[in-house]
């Protein structure tokens, strides 16, 4: 594909693939793009790279790599980090063990103080050795008589588990009033109690806010609702679709409850009815299909906020369809997988685009003798298999693009360590040095002019001038 030709008159589009931290990438990628001025007539994602791509569809693309962008804030800290309940579960616990092993830690004491009495009286100092044993002595009689050890430890164990009983209780009531669905629950009492073990409120909260001061204009007003937010979005693109940096959107994320892929788009006349007039095997396609520009416009932030939900590992983002759609007001459960980039290479190809510049932060699959440590840790696991999907994936989206397009260009890392939730940084064993987030902004600038630009779209325009 690298020796494929480009051509600025034809149509193109970009799709952003990846998870978690691949919106850092993504974003240096859109800046060395906008830097360039490569002409993209539809942006496409899924995961954070449908926040990417609605950034980028309103002349945005700017705030997404600013120094005081959402993904430079100090808040992405706090993007999927251990739920708080969990958290005071993990706490509690440790409290309860360690009071529970406090008459072992007396006899460990008493250990100690008997072989520094033995050292004592071994080098002469009789004296010493008795100050010890005395000290000793003295502490034992505290603890147990009266018997202060044998009363304040189980009462401290039961208290600490009561506190954390109550916090997981409050935390699955709050979470059922945040879904505010009344259906049955099938399982164990203790399994809603626990629940999904990491939070997703970041990265989606700055990226909303993101949105939103792209499209409020001069206005100082606060934060609306997300209906509104939506709605807002959809009459600035609206109005101008076809200005320069303004561009058509696909956006991308799968039912549960329904157990579909669903597209989103705002498209020109002529793709909308593409869009529209399509037809899949898997059923109506107004069941799987959103246009922006119906009553439906006010799923726009629903679509950003539920692609940064994972399957199990993050709770689901609950969403109430619009009455007068195909699901007649239901309430469903959205969230994000790495297959969804196949669908939305699918969709593109229907819009008759010629030429697509494939976007991802998986690096290319391991060779014999790459391997690495394994991760330890429950988190950092879940992000390890999560890249390897998203490897696979990947790289066949690359040889579909192939045949289904007259160009098709990648952009991806050839060494990445920063795992999809590492928004913290991580270690990098190969380099044996830290990898910040603004180093893979920068690996994504970088590695769109080595791998696109100046290859491919430079010689491009040279050979048609």
């Amino acid at each position: 594909m690298a020796d494929a030709s480009y051509s600025p008159r034809l149509r193109t589009a970009v799709l952003l693939c990846g998870t978690g931290t691949a919106g850092v990438y993504q974003a240096g990628v859109l800046r060395a793009l906008a830097e360039s001025g490569v002409k993209i007539d539809v942006v496409a994602g899924h995961g954070p790279g449908a926040a990417n791509a609605l950034a980028a569809a309103i002349d945005g693309g700017h705030r997404l790599w600013d120094d005081s962008g959402p993904w430079t804030a100090t808040s992405l800290g706090r993007a999927y980090r251990w739920r708080p309940a969990l958290r005071v579960l993990f706490f509690g616990l440790l409290v309860a063990s360690i009071l529970l092993l406090s008459p072992l830690l007396v006899l460990i004491v008493a250990a100690l103080l008997y072989a520094l009495a033995m050292l004592a009286a071994l080098v002469n100092l009789s004296g010493v050795s008795e100050a010890l044993v005395t000290a000793y002595l003295r502490l034992v009689e505290i603890l147990f008589n009266p018997p202060v050890l044998p009363t304040i430890v189980p009462r401290a164990v039961v208290l600490a588990m009561l506190i954390v009983l109550a916090v997981l209780v409050v935390s699955a009531v709050r979470a059922l009033a945040h879904d505010r669905s009344r259906r049955r629950f099938r399982g164990g009492f203790w399994w809603r109690l626990v629940g999904t073990p990491l939070g997703a409120d970041e990265p989606g909260g700055g990226l909303t806010s993101a949105l939103w001061s792209l499209v409020r204009g001069a206005s100082a007003a606060p934060e609306p609702d997300l209906e509104t937010m939506g709605r807002r979005y959809i009459e600035v693109l609206a109005d101008n679709l076809g200005q320069p940096g303004f561009r058509e959107v696909l956006v991308a994320v799968h039912d549960l409850d329904a157990r579909r892929d669903l597209v989103g788009a705002l498209l020109a006349p002529g793709g909308r009815g593409r869009f529209e007039a399509r037809r899949t095997g898997g059923g109506p396609r107004e069941a799987e299909t959103v246009d922006f520009t119906g009553p439906e416009r006010q799923l726009v932030v629903d679509f950003l906020e539920a692609g940064l939900r994972l399957p199990i590992a993050t709770p689901a983002w609950a969403v109430t369809l619009p009455a007068d759609g195909y699901w007649r007001g239901e309430r469903h459960h959205w969230c994000d997988r790495p297959e969804l980039s196949a669908r939305l290479l699918d969709e593109i190809a229907n819009l008759g685009v010629a030429q697509v510049v494939l976007v991802g932060a998986a690096p290319q699959a391991a060779v014999p003798h790459g391997l690495r440590a394994r991760p330890a840790d429950l988190r950092s696991r879940i992000g390890a298999e999560v890249r390897s999907v998203e490897t696979a994936v990947f790289d066949e989206l690359s040889i579909a693009a192939t045949g289904r397009f007259a160009a098709a260009f990648v952009i991806r890392p050839a060494h990445n360590p920063v795992g999809p939730f590492d928004f913290g940084g991580v270690y990098d064993e190969g380099s044996d040095r830290r990898v910040s987030l603004a180093e893979l902004m920068k690996h994504g600038v970088s590695d769109a002019y080595r791998q696109f630009i100046e290859p491919v779209v430079a010689a491009g325009e040279r050979i048609e001038t």
